[in-house]
C-alpha cells in the first residue's frame, strides 16, 4: 500500500483497478459484477476448506466457472491455497484446500471492515488472524528464497492443526495459530494430539509473552520471524 493513503481509500481503488483492468488483460470476464460478487464471497470463506460447489452455487456460476476464476485470483497473487499435508497418517481423509489471501487489506477491505474496532469483533476475526500469520510465514520464505511448503492438516475425528511447515526433509513444525491475546493452556490441545513427533510444536498468538518448553513454544504474532530464522 502507498505511504499517506488511508487503506479505506487505497484498497476498493485497488481492486476496482484489478477488476476492470488486469482481469480483463488476463481472462475475457463478459459480467464484471458477477466476478465482483464472487471476490466478496470468497472474502467470506477466508481460512476455510474450499468448496466449490457450494460457492459456485451462491455466486450463481458452473462449478467450472469457479474454478476457472480460482485459478485467475491465484495466478494474479491475490489469493493462495493451503493444500492438506501428505504424510502416511491414515486417519486424514480432507483432501481441498483451504482459502486464504495474500494481503489481508485486500479481504477486510472486501469485507467493508474499515477500522479496528470493527475487525475485532467481527465474526471472522480469528481466520483473519490466520491469515495475516500464514500469509507473513510466506513472504518471509520467499524474501529469503525459500519454497513456501506450508500446509494444513485435519483428521476425521476433527484434530486439525492450522499450520504444517516443511523447512527441510528433517526440519518440520506445527503451528497452531489463535488470535486471542491471553495466554490459555488449551491453546496446545490439537498440537497434543499430533501424530509426527518429530516436529517442532508452535502457538502463534496476538498477545505480548513467549514461553517455551521442552515440547511447545509459544510465540507473538510479533515475533514470528523466529519461525523462519
Amino acid at each position: 500500500m502507498e505511504k499517506g493513503i488511508n487503506p479505506t481509500d487505497f484498497y476498493p481503488s485497488y481492486l476496482h483497478t484489478y477488476v476492470e483492468r488486469d482481469i480483463r488483460s488476463l481472462k475475457a470476464i463478459e459480467d464484471l459484477n458477477t466476478f465482483t460478487r464472487f471476490l466478496s464471497l470468497c472474502a467470506g470463506r477466508v481460512g476455510q476448506v474450499l468448496n466449490l460447489t457450494s460457492l459456485a452455487n451462491d455466486v450463481g456460476v458452473a462449478v467450472n466457472t469457479v474454478k476457472s476464476w480460482i485459478s485467475l485470483l491465484e495466478a494474479s497473487y491475490i489469493i493462495f491455497l493451503l493444500q492438506p499435508y501428505h504424510n502416511n497418517f491414515s486417519k486424514r481423509i480432507i483432501k481441498s484446500p483451504k482459502l486464504y489471501f495474500t494481503d489481508t487489506g485486500v479481504v477486510c477491505s472486501l469485507l467493508r471492515l474499515e477500522s479496528p474496532e470493527m475487525l475485532k469483533t467481527h465474526y471472522l476475526y480469528g481466520s483473519l488472524f490466520e491469515n495475516l500469520v500464514i500469509s507473513d510465514i510466506r513472504k518471509q520464505l520467499y524474501n529469503l528464497g525459500k519454497e513456501p511448503n506450508i500446509y494444513y492438516w485435519r483428521e476425521s475425528n476433527g484434530n486439525e492443526i492450522d499450520c504444517i511447515l516443511e523447512l527441510s526433509a528433517t526440519n518440520r513444525m506445527a503451528i497452531e495459530i489463535k488470535a486471542g491475546q491471553t495466554f490459555s493452556k488449551d491453546y496446545f490441545k490439537n498440537l497434543k494430539n499430533y501424530p509426527d513427533n518429530t516436529a517442532k510444536k508452535v502457538v502463534v498468538y496476538a498477545g505480548e509473552e513467549s514461553i517455551s518448553t521442552g515440547d511447545f513454544s509459544l510465540i507473538p504474532w510479533s515475533e514470528i520471524n523466529r519461525i523462519v530464522d
